[in-house]
């Protein structure tokens, strides 16, 4: 069985819509698509209650992808 691949995405860098491109394959993954047929979330972190990382599931190429840097777009706000 392949191990999934981990990639970290700097929220910061994210297309205006919030989507990111899955790294290994270049799915895209919308933060508006609800259906969970292209990405699932597996893990979310909070430190002092706010968000800090998201961890998703890319269900096309099995890749994990660290969503990290969301104090610093709420801390800029």
């Amino acid at each position: 069985m392949e191990k999934s691949l981990t990639h970290t995405v700097v929220v910061a860098k994210l297309q205006e819509d919030g989507a990111v491109l899955c790294p290994k394959c270049g799915v895209k993954i919308s933060p508006n698509d609800e259906t969970e047929d292209i990405y699932c979330i597996l893990e979310s972190k909070l430190i002092d209650n706010k968000l800090e990382e998201i961890s998703i599931l890319c269900k096309n190429c099995r890749s994990i992808i660290k969503l990290i840097g969301f104090s610093l777009i709420i801390d800029n706000e």
